[in-house]
C-alpha cells in the first residue's frame, strides 16, 4: 500500500467510529452483547452512514467519533436484514464522504484495501485482492447472492469500508472469514445504491418482500444440515425445534444443502407455516414453525 499512501489519508475523514449501547432485554444481547464498537463510513453530504447492521441491532444510544475527535449522536435510518447492511445519520452536513463504486463491476485478482477504526480517532489499512464473488450463506439465516471475498484481512473494527485503488468504495465489511484466499467478507455496495430510496425514506427495501424467518442456526455437515442452535423465543424455539435436529425437507421439498434450505424457506413470507421434515435421533418427525419477519423481532 506504499504507493496509495496519500489516497489512504485523503479517505481517513470519511471514515467514523461508532460505539452503541443496547437494552439488557434486547434479543440481540445474549449473542451480540449490549455494548458494541464498529466501522462505519459517511457516503453523503447530508449526515447519512453505512455500516454493518450486527453493530446496531436494537441500539438504543449510538455515538458516532470521526478521526478528529468529534462526537455525534447517530439515529438508525435502515437497517436491511437480507444484505446485513445498517443506514445510520448523524447531525453533520458539507463533509467529505466516499465516492461509490459499482460492485457489481468487480472481478476477482482486483486490488482492493480496508480501512477501519480500531478505536474512536485511530484507524488501520488492509490491503489484498479479491477472491471470490460468488455466493455467500452463513449459520444465522443469511445468503448473499454474489459477496466480495478477499485476501484483506480486517484490521479493525466490522462495519468499515473497501475500496478499490481509485478510492471508490466498493464494499461494507462484515467478516473475518479466515480461510485460505479468503481473510475478508464485504457487502457490495450496490446493495446500497440500487435500494438507496426505499431505505432513506422507507427503512427498509419495500420492493422486496418480507421473507420467512425461524430462528435457527443450521450448519451443513457430512451427515446432512444440524440445526446447532436456536434463537431464545424466536419461532423455532417455541415451536419445538431442537438442537441436533437434522433439517431433511421444508414443506416436503428434501434440502442437501444450507443454500437449497433457505431458498425454500424464502419462497415463503413473513408469516407462512413452515413445515420442516426432521430427523431426530432415529425418528423422523415433522415440526411446524409460523415464521415471522426478522426485522419485527428485533425491532
Amino acid at each position: 500500500m506504499d504507493t496509495h499512501v496519500g489516497l489512504v489519508r485523503a479517505l481517513v475523514p470519511v471514515t467514523l467510529t461508532l460505539q452503541v449501547r443496547i437494552p439488557g432485554d434486547h434479543p440481540s444481547v445474549p449473542v451480540l452483547g449490549d455494548e458494541r464498537m464498529g466501522s462505519a463510513t459517511l457516503v453523503d453530504a447530508q449526515g447519512i452512514l453505512l455500516t454493518v447492521n450486527y453493530v446496531v441491532i436494537g441500539g438504543q444510544e449510538i455515538v458516532a467519533t470521526l478521526p478528529d475527535g468529534r462526537r455525534f449522536p447517530a439515529d438508525i435510518v435502515a437497517q436491511d436484514f437480507d444484505s446485513g447492511m445498517a443506514v445510520l445519520s448523524i447531525p453533520v452536513r458539507d463533509h467529505p464522504v466516499a465516492s461509490l463504486g459499482d460492485s457489481r463491476r468487480l472481478a476477482t485478482g482486483q486490488e482492493v484495501f480496508i480501512l477501519a477504526s480500531t478505536g474512536p480517532t485511530v484507524r488501520r489499512v488492509s490491503s489484498g485482492v479479491i477472491t471470490d464473488l460468488g455466493p455467500f450463506d452463513a449459520y444465522w439465516e443469511y445468503m448473499l447472492e454474489a459477496a466480495i471475498q478477499s485476501t484483506a484481512f480486517n484490521p479493525g473494527l466490522g462495519g468499515g469500508p473497501l475500496f478499490d485503488v481509485r478510492g471508490r468504495m466498493v464494499g461494507v465489511t462484515s467478516l473475518n472469514l479466515g480461510q485460505v484466499g479468503r481473510f475478508s467478507l464485504a457487502i457490495p455496495v450496490h446493495l446500497f445504491t440500487e435500494y438507496r430510496d426505499d431505505l432513506l425514506h422507507h427503512g427498509r427495501v419495500q420492493r422486496r418482500g418480507r421473507r420467512a424467518w425461524v430462528g435457527f442456526y443450521p450448519q451443513p455437515t457430512a451427515s446432512g444440515i444440524v440445526v446447532a442452535g436456536l434463537v431464545p423465543e424466536a419461532p423455532a424455539s417455541r415451536s419445538g425445534m431442537r438442537e441436533g435436529d437434522m433439517v431433511l425437507a421444508v414443506n416436503f421439498r428434501e434440502v442437501a444443502t444450507r443454500e437449497e434450505l433457505y431458498q425454500e424457506m424464502w419462497k415463503h413470507p413473513a408469516g407462512a407455516l413452515l413445515r420442516f421434515s426432521i430427523l431426530r435421533g432415529e425418528a423422523r418427525t415433522t415440526v411446524e414453525v409460523v415464521s415471522e419477519d426478522r426485522a419485527e423481532f428485533y425491532r
